[in-house]
């Protein structure tokens, strides 16, 4: 999946939207004492109140919020096996094509039942699920074209799912303006905190435009955060490696092979060259992938020195223990286009983005260390411009 891809599928979650129709919601409320199902309701989600609409389209949108590899994770099942009862990947495709409203509902409890095997809730949960579809076009729209954009649009059917905590509402004190008094308030209700889903998955995913069902996009409540349990024993699928694990990676690589210094300008280079890979293959079904020879070639291009193929095989060998692993290039440095990397020091904290650490250098002078920053203009602090020192 790409960014644009998962972009796309973000804008239809809108209520009224002409491009998005979802069909039925089925809502599942778990009782944590139990671990059992204490009730649960389906119903078309056209019937549904709108103010209640809202709310769930609310929660959907801040379900499929966040980054790929840092809170969103393309996952692949695995292979179904015999020691696997009733595999997601068959519920979830089942789920997917039939017609049966009856039929879809019960394929998601069973789907419920798998994640309350080993599970213990610190409170209630309510577990949402909509099926619908979403449509997308086949090609790029000619104005000059007869065809409408209908005409030009296929139909992509989805399964979205939210797990969401409860809460306890405080008490309050209130003023009834009738009876003109102040009245204590007890409400026992749970809230369902739809504001801040737990983890999710939308599925199928999607690989250059088109559904993949060998595919699920999961979807985590934090960044950096995916449920090991419940990506394994609920959607049965492999485990997955985030972006802050693949950047560590890296980062403990490049110490293997260059040591704990690298000049600012040089780590600089390496940053523009990965950034480049990533560029060039902006187009590709695949986001872009370092193997330790595409590292070889980015530290040599980079200026790292005494950079060997058998330095950065043995760095892979010791770091990752896979001499075959590959990284995705995105994951691997910040965020090229804007001030993503922080420099902490017990003075000042400064920001600047890959491309300009070409500007900085850690200077040694008269017994000191400075941290010198090149700068074309002139530094104004509190609208007194800075006097220039010439060392």
């Amino acid at each position: 999946m790409k960014k644009k891809e998962l972009a796309h599928i973000r804008k239809q979650f809108k209520l009224d939207h002409d491009l998005l129709s979802i069909y039925d919601i089925l809502n599942v409320y778990i009782m944590k004492e139990n671990n059992e199902i204490y009730h649960w309701e389906r119903e078309p989600f056209g019937l549904v109140e709108r103010e209640k609409q809202e709310l769930h389209m609310g929660n959907f949108k801040k379900l499929l919020s966040g980054e790929l590899d840092q809170k969103l994770f393309e996952l692949k099942f695995l292979d179904d096996s015999a020691e696997v009862q009733d595999p997601s990947r068959v519920l979830l495709h089942q789920a997917l094509v039939t017609g049966d409203p009856e039929e879809w509902q019960d394929l998601m409890l069973l789907l419920v039942e798998k994640m309350l095997v080993d599970a213990r809730f610190d409170r209630d949960k309510v577990v949402t699920f909509v099926r619908g579809q979403y449509y997308r076009p086949t090609k790029s729209r000619n104005d000059e074209a007869e065809e409408s954009e209908k005409d030009e649009m296929f139909a992509h059917p989805f399964i979205l799912c939210s797990l969401n905590s409860t809460e306890v509402q405080k008490k309050t004190l209130i003023f009834d303006y009738v009876e003109r008094e102040f009245k204590y308030n007890v409400i026992v209700d749970p809230v369902i905190k739809l504001s801040t889903p737990e983890q999710g998955f939308f599925y199928p995913s999607v690989t250059d435009n088109y559904s993949d069902v060998n595919r699920i996009l999961y979807c985590a409540g934090k960044v950096n955060d995916p449920n090991p349990q419940f990506i394994e024993q609920v959607l049965n699928a492999e485990q997955t490696v985030t972006a802050l694990d693949e950047r560590a990676y890296f980062e403990d690589i490049v110490k293997e092979i260059a040591g704990e210094q690298l000049e600012a300008s040089t780590l600089a280079h390496v940053y523009e060259n990965i950034q480049q890979v990533i560029e060039d293959n902006a187009d590709a079904e695949e986001p872009p992938r370092l193997d330790f020879k595409d590292v070889e070639r980015v530290l040599m291009a980079s200026g790292v020195e005494d950079v060997t193929a058998e330095k950065v095989e043995r760095a892979f060998e010791t770091v990752i223990d896979d001499r075959n692993y590959e990284m995705k290039a995105s994951s691997v440095i910040p965020k090229f286009t804007s001030k993503s990397i922080k420099i902490e020091t017990k003075v000042a904290t400064i920001s600047v983005s890959p491309q300009d650490l070409r500007y900085l250098k850690q200077v040694n002078h008269q017994g000191r260390r400075y941290l010198m920053i090149e700068v074309e203009e002139e530094v104004m602090v509190e609208g007194f411009t800075l006097s220039t020192e010439t060392l």
